[in-house]
């Protein structure tokens, strides 16, 4: 299993991909994705029991992962090939015309590791909960995570889904919250706002828990803890805490970066306070 400072150091990487990717191509959705690489990172290379030499749509005896809000794919495509679902050097490719990197998830190009097209928000949920049942119904004892934004729990399929997993004891099932308070058009308390997340969700009937999302110690405790939680007849949602743009100073914390596109100077800011660990592609 890698350490801490090892799982850091990958986060790191993907952190400098992000970059890349998005200022190569001139769009994308770099805050986000920035704020979520330690949550990827711990997931894919210490949490998760996944096959990434043998992808299977149907994931049987193995975790599986389901990205809901899918504008953040740089982080994901970058923790997908850094874990060895595909090349690295196809990470260039990213929204590039007739790419399978495209600015969401699709699934018509057979891109390994993705299992669903995402990016109409609020539906990952639903689905993730479809993947929990079905591996109930194969006595797969394996689990589903899944992430979801903040943002996105504005959408009313997220509050279906999640009376209805309650109701069903979908406890094989650990979502995750990216909870940085921004959204594409502000903060959250300004578009609209969430209320009290916590008592929220434990009113539709899920064990809440929180942790730091930019901490990665913090998020590999956090994760396992969730783990340990499950099989007892609840569905279990982590509220967690990010920072939007974490890890390059001038992206952090403003919504701004959300769906913007770093020019050739910023992009040589960012990418001078980011380790390269594991090497460019």
């Amino acid at each position: 299993m890698p350490t801490i400072q090892e799982l850091e150091n990958i986060a790191s990487q993907v952190r400098r991909d992000i970059i890349r990717m998005v200022a190569q191509c001139q769009s994308g959705h770099p805050g986000g994705s920035l704020g979520c690489a330690d949550f990827l990172t711990a997931l894919y290379f210490e949490i998760m029991q996944h096959n990434s030499q043998n992808f299977k749509m149907e994931a049987h005896n193995e975790d599986v992962f389901f990205l809901s809000n899918g504008h953040i794919s740089p982080v994901w495509y970058s923790v997908l090939a850094r874990s060895g679902y595909f090349q690295v050097a196809e990470l260039q490719t990213f929204r590039a015309l007739n790419s399978r990197l495209q600015g969401h998830p699709t699934t018509h190009e057979g891109l390994e590791g993705v299992r669903i097209a995402s990016g109409s928000l609020g539906q990952g949920l639903s689905v993730a909960i479809g993947m929990a049942l079905a591996k109930k119904m194969n006595q797969d004892e394996h689990l589903v995570f899944a992430l979801t934004g903040d943002g996105e729990l504005q959408e009313g399929q997220i509050w279906e889904a999640a009376m209805f997993a309650a109701h069903n004891k979908v406890d094989n099932l650990i979502v995750a919250v990216d909870w940085n308070g921004q959204q594409i058009d502000g903060s959250n308390e300004d578009v609209l706002s969430l209320g009290d997340l916590n008592a929220k969700w434990r009113s539709f009937g899920w064990l809440v828990m929180e942790m730091q999302g930019n901490d990665m110690k913090s998020v590999v405790e956090g994760l396992k803890r969730a783990k340990n939680e499950t099989k007892k007849g609840q569905p279990i949602v982590i509220l967690m805490r990010t920072e939007m743009g974490f890890g390059v100073d001038f992206m952090q914390g403003t919504h701004k970066w959300h769906g913007s596109a770093p020019n050739p100077q910023q992009t040589a800011s960012a990418l001078a306070q980011l380790a390269e660990t594991l090497g460019d592609y």
